[in-house]
């Protein structure tokens, strides 16, 4: 990615010249006003406005590019295989699909009320489906009664199959299946059982928690820890552009990863770029006089090194690191795992992390994965609510808020994209 600044008497002469070197596809970061002329002249001429711009190059369009022609192609794969499993014609298919798509958005806001009114925890999730059901039950009995039910049992090994296609744990699945089993006779139609999984799967995930304001005076501070090359760094920079640039907020940033020396000057370019506050710690103790100058900002962010979840000594660093601020201000803490890791691995992992702190969970490289399996396999296996989904490079534009409405489409739709 190509990031320069051009100046110019009004933003969009400055906006002209950066189009006219870089092309049209720019991508403004940031405005500046009454920026000073260079050189001892400039003290006696008029101020100029300066834009900084970011350009995706050729490559990285390509490998984008490249990477959802592959993704399309596992995906039409993965469904022309599971129609020759179980024998259904690719008409049938389109017409599941199509039903499959009007039904999820039909009960979407229904669900997303109910979660923005309540915490959903795993005792309360039972309760949670009989409650959804009820209103959704009724408007299907109200439709055409001359739609033929589905065979259950092939609908179900569509969506085992669908599942563990998209890597969602096998034990996970099959609780998904044996829950439905329970609930439904042979006589349930297609739409009714994949409302309840759908319903089902959306309260396993709960309400997405982010970065949230001090309920006090001082700064939140939010610390990003993980494994090595997850992201950690460009993420850290996806937000604080975010927070700073789009909603305004004070922001200082701080890195502790002193082993990767390349890490701390990509980090104090974009800090640069953004013009906010920029510091590297060498020890825990030092991260208390930084948050003492920069209390009175909105947030602190603090980027800190991967290590292997096995290096003891790293960790113990870790958990003084985290836990330095423990009486003096909020935190957050978040730990940001690729969803290209085997789940496996990403079991472990998470459980090292434990010992750390408690954390909310952050997804890197979905733009690399057709599959998004491991994302509810995490939520169920460690309790951590989601936060953020990145997919790609580019700051600050890939990077958003979870979204479980989203994900558990992809997970019942075998694709990856709408």
């Amino acid at each position: 990615m190509i990031i320069k600044k051009f100046q110019a008497k009004t933003e969009d002469e400055a906006l002209e010249l950066a189009k006219a070197e870089l092309g049209d596809n720019v991508v403004v970061l940031n405005t500046k006003k009454d920026v000073k002329r260079k050189g001892f002249l400039g003290l006696f001429r008029a101020k100029l406005v300066e834009v900084t711009v970011a350009k995706e190059e050729e490559q990285e369009v390509n490998a984008r590019m490249e990477a959802d022609d592959l993704k399309g192609a596992i995906a039409s794969v993965n469904k022309i295989r599971t129609q020759a499993e179980l024998g259904i014609s690719p008409e049938s298919m389109d017409k599941v699909d199509d039903m499959v798509s009007q039904k999820l958005d039909n009960i979407q806001s229904l669900l997303q009320e109910r979660l923005d009114k309540e915490s959903i925890n795993k005792e309360s999730i039972d309760d949670e489906v009989r409650k959804v059901s009820a209103p959704i039950r009724k408007a299907i009995e109200e439709k055409d009664e001359s739609e033929e039910g589905s065979e259950d049992t092939g609908f179900l090994k569509l969506i085992y199959n669908v599942m563990v296609d998209n890597e969602v744990n096998e034990n996970y699945a099959n609780q998904l299946i044996s829950d439905i089993e329970q609930s439904f006779d042979s006589e349930a139609k297609m739409e009714d059982i994949l409302s309840h999984i759908y319903q089902k799967m959306i309260l396993k995930f709960g309400k997405t928690e982010c970065i949230s304001p001090s309920t006090g005076k001082g700064a939140k501070v939010v610390f990003l820890i993980g494994p090595t090359g997850v992201g950690k760094t460009t993420t850290l920079a996806k937000i604080a552009s975010r927070l700073a640039i789009i909603d305004g907020k004070k922001v200082a940033m701080i890195t502790a990863d002193t082993y990767r020396m390349q890490a701390a000057s990509q980090l104090e370019s974009y800090a640069n770029i953004m013009h906010i506050p920029f510091h590297v710690v060498y020890e825990a103790s030092e991260i208390l006089e930084h948050y003492e100058t920069y209390k009175n900002y909105d947030y602190i962010l603090v980027d800190t090194a991967g290590h292997s979840h096995h290096n003891e000594e790293q960790r113990k660093a870790m958990m003084e690191l985290v836990h330095a601020l423990d009486d003096k201000a909020e935190k957050e803490v978040y730990l940001v795992l690729s969803a290209t890791t085997k789940y496996r691995d990403l079991v472990s992992i998470s459980e090292a992390y434990k010992e750390v702190a408690d954390y909310r969970l952050i997804f890197t490289k979905l733009d690399e994965t057709s599959t998004y399996g491991n994302l509810y396999n995490l939520r169920i296996q460690t309790g951590a609510s989601l936060s953020y989904i990145t997919c790609g490079q580019n700051v600050p534009d890939d990077i958003d808020v979870f979204c479980p409405q989203d994900t558990v489409r992809k997970l019942l739709s075998g694709e990856s994209e709408e």
